[in-house]
């Protein structure tokens, strides 16, 4: 929290920060709950409508559990402190390829250092604005998945990529484990095709796009000043975008950079507290404005 607790009330900071693991178990089932739910519709009426859906609902909610295991590399997704360590590592990160413990240390510097040289995401927003044709192919190539297989094989060349650190694991068993056991699940049901279709394809493809349409709206053409109410950016999101770009509360980022230790939940209550407090903070109307603006190049 820092100095950001400046700019309200330490009792209002107080109370937004509270922890709650029955919050913290309801957003877990919701995620696992949504991925579930589109798997059901793809085997029930399987054509191809519904597997594009299912292929946008999964990709969007494995972003969702990359979202949710960074609030539990915070410490606030759950109140008990074992129960967000486990859930966060082995249930939120693992799945999707991500490592809670290396994933907190390369974050934290990105928090102390936002926006700065010494940023670990600053080449992934540095490079905006770039031209409409520039941004397409950059799309592009996160929907075909050449994107993620880049990631991996860079991965394993142990050479430098923009947005690897994110990627990094202390070690793949957990991955290894927990897609294991889904694919062992899907299989014992009779359905195992779903496993490389609608969970590895969403991985490779929707869950890319939708993590670089992130990137860019948190950070792109923001000022490197030190300011933290400009250096990040919040983005309205109405329902489509909470549903398939921008689940659980993650549009507010200035709001999380301002205070970090507050959970994503409450993400809505900062928001117009600190409205009411300052309003100068970096805010876009929608995903689509923020695009615009980076693709201006």
């Amino acid at each position: 929290m820092g100095a950001s607790a400046k700019y309200l009330p330490r009792d209002t900071v107080r109370t937004l920060s509270r922890r709650s693991d029955v919050w913290g178990a309801w957003l877990t089932l919701h995620v696992w709950g949504v991925i579930f739910a589109a798997w059901v519709m793809a085997i029930l009426w399987t054509n191809p409508f519904t597997i594009i859906l299912a292929i946008m609902l999964v990709g969007s909610r494995q972003h969702g559990m990359a979202i949710l295991m960074h609030d539990a590399a915070h410490g606030v997704l759950f109140k008990t402190r074992w129960v967000n360590e486990f859930v966060g590592q082995w249930l939120l990160g693992a799945p999707y390829g991500g490592d809670m413990q290396s994933y907190r240390h390369y974050h934290l510097k990105h928090h102390r250092y936002t926006q700065s040289e010494d940023d670990p995401d600053l080449p992934l927003s540095a490079k905006f604005p770039v031209s409409k044709a520039s941004l397409r192919r950059k799309f592009w190539r996160d929907l075909t998945g050449q994107t993620f297989f880049r990631l991996r094989m860079a991965s394993r060349k142990d050479t430098t990529e923009p947005g690897m650190e994110a990627f990094q694991k202390s070690s793949p068993v957990p991955t290894l484990i927990t897609n294991a056991v889904i694919f062992g699940v899907l299989a014992a049901l009779g359905h195992w095709w779903v496993y490389p279709v609608l969970w590895l394809l969403p991985l490779m493809t929707w869950f890319m796009a939708v993590l670089r349409n992130r990137n860019i709206a948190e950070h792109a053409l923001t000022t490197t000043d030190g300011n933290v109410l400009t250096q990040a950016r919040t983005t309205h999101a109405n329902w489509l975008a909470r549903v398939f770009l921008a689940p659980y509360w993650v549009n507010y980022h200035v709001e999380h950079h301002a205070y970090m230790y507050v959970p994503c939940w409450q993400y809505r209550g900062l928001h117009k507290a600190m409205a009411e407090h300052h309003g100068d903070m970096e805010i876009q109307p929608s995903y689509r404005r923020v695009l615009q603006l980076a693709s201006a190049g």
